[in-house]
Order: C-alpha cells, then sequence, then structure tokens
C-alpha cells in the first residue's frame, strides 16, 4: 500500500494549462522577440511597403497639387527607359566584376592565413583594416589613388618610365575598371574572414590522411578543403553579389556615376531621379525591379541550398 502511494505521488503529472498552457507560451515567446521586431517593422518593412505603393503615384518634388494613383504607368516607362536598362547592365557588370575577384584574391589570402606562418596575427589584424573603413572615407582616399596630378598611382608610373599617367576616374575606358578595384579591395576582407573561418573548422586530420595517401596540395585542396569551405563560399558569394549590385556610396564618391553614365548603377540612377529630378515615384518603381531582382537571386541560392542539405 505504501509503495502503491509513492508511486502515484511520484509519477509524472498530467499536463494543467492545456490549449490555454500552449497559447501563453507563444505569448511570452513573441513578447520576447518584439524588441527585435518592431525595428524591422518600423525601419524596414515600413519603408518598403511605401516605396511599393509610391511606386504606383506620380510623386514629385515641389508640387501643390496632391499625389495621383496612376497605376502600372511608371513600370511602363521603365520598360522603354534605355538609360535605366543602361545602368541595369553596369551593375551587373559592376556585380559580377567586383564579386569574382573579390572570391579569388579572398580565397588565396584566407589560405596563406590560415597557414602556419610567423607573425600570423599581425597579418590578420592588417588584412581586414579595409573593412573597418567607411565607404565614403574608402572613397576620397582612393580619388586621391588616382589623382591625375599628384596621385600615387600616376606618380609610380612616371617614376617606372611607362608613360605619363592618365586620369582614370573621367576616362570612358579606364572608369568602370578603376571603381571595381576600388570595390575588389573594399570588400576582400569580410569574404576573407568567412573562407577563414570555414578553413578553420575543418579537420586538421583529413589534411594529414590526404597527404599519407599521397595526395598534393592541389588534390587536398579539390578533395578536402573545398567541399568543407563550399557552404560558406556560396553563402559569402551570393551576398557579395547582392550587396555589390546594390553599392551606391562607393562609386558615388569615386565618380558620382560618370563620365557619361559609364559607372552610373541602378542605385545611382534612382537616386539622381529622386533627388535630382524629383521623380520620387519614377525612382520607387526603379526600387521595386531592384527588390524583385534581388528577391529571385536569394530565392534560387535558397533552393540551391534546400536541394544541398537534401543531397547531404
Amino acid at each position: 500500500m505504501t509503495l502503491a502511494t509513492a508511486t502515484t505521488r511520484s509519477g509524472p503529472k498530467a499536463p494543467q494549462g492545456g490549449r490555454g498552457g500552449g497559447r501563453r507560451r507563444d505569448g511570452a515567446a513573441w513578447f520576447l522577440v518584439l524588441p527585435a521586431l518592431i525595428p524591422i517593422l518600423i525601419l524596414s518593412v515600413g519603408p518598403l511597403l511605401y516605396g511599393i505603393v509610391l511606386a504606383f503615384t506620380d510623386a514629385q518634388s515641389g508640387r501643390t497639387r496632391s499625389t495621383q494613383w496612376i497605376g502600372a504607368l511608371n513600370f511602363q516607362d521603365l520598360l522603354h527607359d534605355g538609360l535605366f536598362w543602361d545602368s541595369f547592365r553596369i551593375g551587373l557588370l559592376w556585380a559580377v566584376g567586383v564579386t569574382v575577384p573579390q572570391f579569388v584574391l579572398a580565397l588565396g589570402l584566407a589560405l596563406l592565413l590560415n597557414a602556419n606562418l610567423r607573425m600570423r596575427w599581425l597579418a590578420r589584424a592588417l588584412a581586414i583594416i579595409p573593412w573597418a573603413m567607411p565607404e565614403v572615407v574608402v572613397g576620397i582616399m582612393w580619388r586621391l589613388v588616382y589623382n591625375p596630378d599628384a596621385g600615387i598611382l600616376n606618380e609610380t608610373i612616371r617614376d617606372l618610365g611607362l608613360g605619363d599617367g592618365r586620369d582614370w576616374l573621367t576616362g570612358l575606358a579606364t572608369a568602370l575598371p578603376a571603381v571595381i578595384v576600388v570595390g575588389v579591395w573594399a570588400g576582400m576582407p569580410q569574404t576573407t574572414v568567412a573562407l577563414l573561418a570555414g578553413l578553420q573548422n575543418t579537420p586538421h586530420e583529413l589534411h594529414e590522411a590526404a597527404a599519407l595517401d599521397g595526395a598534393g596540395a592541389w588534390r587536398r585542396f579539390r578533395t578536402v578543403t573545398w567541399p568543407a569551405i563550399r557552404p560558406v563560399a556560396l553563402a559569402i558569394s551570393a551576398l557579395n553579389f547582392i550587396w555589390n549590385f546594390n553599392s551606391f556610396a562607393l562609386v558615388y564618391v569615386l565618380t558620382s556615376g560618370g563620365p557619361g553614365g559609364r559607372t552610373r548603377l541602378p542605385m545611382l540612377f534612382a537616386y539622381e531621379e529622386a533627388f535630382r529630378y524629383g521623380q520620387f515615384g519614377y525612382a520607387a518603381a526603379m526600387g521595386c525591379v531592384m527588390v524583385a531582382v534581388i528577391s529571385v537571386l536569394l530565392a534560387v541560392y535558397l533552393v540551391g541550398r534546400l536541394r544541398g542539405g537534401e543531397d547531404a
């Protein structure tokens, strides 16, 4: 009798809350999420929704009459706007031209920093300096480097006897490549840090086993290193492409979209339409198109990651 009573008292208790307890837990979870959710709704989702609504209006600056709803007229005008599609093409060239060399150079630097070298900590600290600098400061610094009269680049060319130098940021043929070089330099540290983290998470025993089997450096990279860092590489490359496609401050400081629109990225074109010409509705339509493009790229990336996870 005593044993039965003790067993009954020490057994698991039936849930008391039922559905009400689940609701209370959900409410507590939402309450904890709200401090992070409210700024996102106010500063990100709210302006995005307002911009989408603005794209279907004829909103302009300095107008006394009320804004009128015009439907998809702004998007119809975009389809026939050659300047916009030129800026879109330049934006794709810029994004690819920055992302690809950025990844290749960052991968080489990450492999170097992951090696057992002396003063490795100092090299790692120096490698992330460009990441710590604001884009405006980077743009001003590189404008001094590219200065046609007293810039260090042209001075070096003259000292080496390779010519008199040139005006890199105003030449039609050199403006975009010069800006791409700056984009690669400025964005390489964050890619290096991500790849270095992936390399450090690769088990060292796998490299030792491959070396004992007679695998050379390239084969070890192809069979051990790359499979280990591939998810990180895909993630950082996709994010870099999106960030580069949406670039504004760096190119604006360097060239303001010139010369002759050769470096006018889509964000720069939308900025000019909104704040130079006052076409807020038209600029908002451009923003919606760019959001749609970025959403498609993100969807492709996420589908690829999900399929990769299923295969694994």
